[in-house]
């Protein structure tokens, strides 16, 4: 299938897909006329990407994970890559929400702070 008509089954815009191609996620092959021509799974394979990318997944971490997608489905067969990754962006994501709740705490401090002054 073409460019256009994986876009129109995924929802996807071409350039998107092309970036997706640019960043190793995506690899179409060329036809004669140097159109890219997206293999059957396509769809599926856009659907992956876009499901750990709203999992907060990096680019790179998608492209060391992709080969261990299953061909249909949102499964991931646990290559020793896969847990590893996985595991990785999660104590990330641990560490942020720590960090967002202590800032969220010092901001609540200071606004609580600004209006007793106010009241005064």
């Amino acid at each position: 299938m073409l460019i256009g008509e994986l876009s129109q089954r995924t929802g996807v815009a071409t350039r998107l897909l092309r970036y997706y191609e640019e960043q190793g996620l995506l690899c179409p092959d060329r036809d004669s006329n140097g159109y890219r021509v997206y293999a059957p799974e396509a769809p599926y394979v856009v659907a992956r990407i876009r499901g750990m990318l709203a999992a907060g997944l990096t680019t790179g971490a998608i492209r060391e994970m992709l080969p261990c997608a299953t061909e249909t489905g949102p499964g991931i067969d646990p290559c020793p890559e896969v847990l590893r990754t996985m595991a990785m962006h999660l104590e990330r994501m641990d560490a942020d929400i720590a960090d967002l709740r202590r800032r969220r705490a010092a901001l609540a401090e200071f606004r609580d702070a600004t209006e007793a002054r106010q009241r005064r």
